[in-house]
């Protein structure tokens, strides 16, 4: 089981991506405002995403209509 630290104010903070992209916050500057702004990043990336499935079960259901069009034909 992993072990979960408690991190402080001050602490450096390495935020990674699936991608390989990382950003990291030096310690000097880390502040409750570099965590919002961090914060804000997060939500509009699941922002995003959201909007991506939707885009992708429109698509689906596009491609469902033709299919039972194209079934009658």
């Amino acid at each position: 089981m992993p072990q979960i630290q408690q991190e402080e104010e001050g602490d450096v903070v390495e935020i990674v991506t699936t991608t390989g992209d990382r950003d990291v916050v030096d310690e000097g500057h880390f502040t409750s405002e570099s965590a919002q702004i961090l914060i804000g990043e997060i939500m509009g990336c699941n922002r995003d995403l959201e909007n991506i499935k939707q885009n992708i079960s429109d698509v689906q259901n596009k491609m469902k209509n033709i299919i039972d069009v194209l079934g009658r034909i």
